[in-house]
């Protein structure tokens, strides 16, 4: 492996490590408090989820591009010439860094956790308590097979989101390094407008990583394979989800961008 395939992958689990750190602490702190300081205030949440996909980009985009995602890797692949052979490194790397940020999470919360399982909540780990904390379930009257609908269609808005704001014929694009804000708003947008589906994973490093962690930390079946079997719902959707939102903004919007047009135009001649 050379020093700059190295650097790249270093980054990407750094990446997803910030997000995870931050977005697992404000659902731990969303989940586990009562009165929870979010409660009534669930655009906190979101907020404290896309400024962590913020930082995390203006930490590490100027080594790997901060995918952070392997759907967006997929999709970069895809539409936006990225090499073929990353994806797979991509993965791992983005998986570990979601399973080290649990970790660090746990550290954080540990104490709170057993004290909402015993006195709160009256649940065991394996049977689920407190795991919200870590990784995605259904919400309210939401079945798993529905989840899988809902997390390609949530995916697919957030890539079509990262092409638009990324392009580089996009006159209307966000200028500077004002593109990480802009994808961080993104991510709590659909949070605030969608999440309460299942908890918004769009991402599958995002909620296999810290399951992978939760299954040895003694959530054990909760996680994985999970009441009715979601474990792959948050993993295989939004992967699907990327390519649909990839290849909608690649085939409907970039064609008729007027400055792609005036390229493509001064190309030809």
């Amino acid at each position: 492996m050379n020093r700059q395939l190295l650097g790249e992958l270093i980054s990407e689990a750094v990446a997803v490590f910030i997000i995870i750190a931050f977005g697992d602490s404000v659902a731990g702190m969303y989940a586990l408090y009562s009165p929870s300081p979010y409660q009534q205030a669930y655009w906190g949440v979101c907020i404290a989820w896309g400024l962590g996909v913020t930082i995390a980009i203006y930490a590490t985009g100027s080594v790997s591009g901060t995918h952070a995602n392997p759907a967006v890797t997929i999709a970069l692949a895809i539409f936006r010439k990225f090499s073929w052979s990353k994806v797979l490194p991509y993965w791992f790397a983005q998986v570990v860094g979601g399973i080290a940020g649990a970790v660090i999470v746990y550290v954080l919360y540990a104490p709170v956790i057993d004290h909402f399982n015993n006195e709160v909540s009256h649940l065991t780990r394996a049977a689920g308590g407190a795991a919200g904390v870590f990784f995605t379930h259904p919400g309210l009257a939401i079945t798993p097979m529905h989840a899988f609908s809902d997390q390609i269609i949530l995916t697919a808005f957030l890539i079509f989101g990262i092409f638009a704001i990324t392009e580089q014929y996009n006159e209307m694009a966000p200028g500077a390094n004002s593109g990480a804000f802009m994808i961080g708003l993104l991510v709590a947008t659909i949070g605030a407008s969608m999440g309460y589906l299942e908890a918004w994973a769009i991402n599958p490093a995002r909620d296999l990583g810290p399951r992978i962690f939760c299954y040895f930390a003694g959530w054990g079946d909760s996680a994985f394979p999970s009441p009715g079997n979601y474990w792959w719902i948050p993993v295989a959707a939004p992967l699907i989800g990327g390519v649909i939102g990839g290849g909608a903004y690649q085939y409907l919007i970039r064609p008729y961008l007027p400055a792609h047009v005036r390229a493509v135009s001064g190309e030809s001649k």
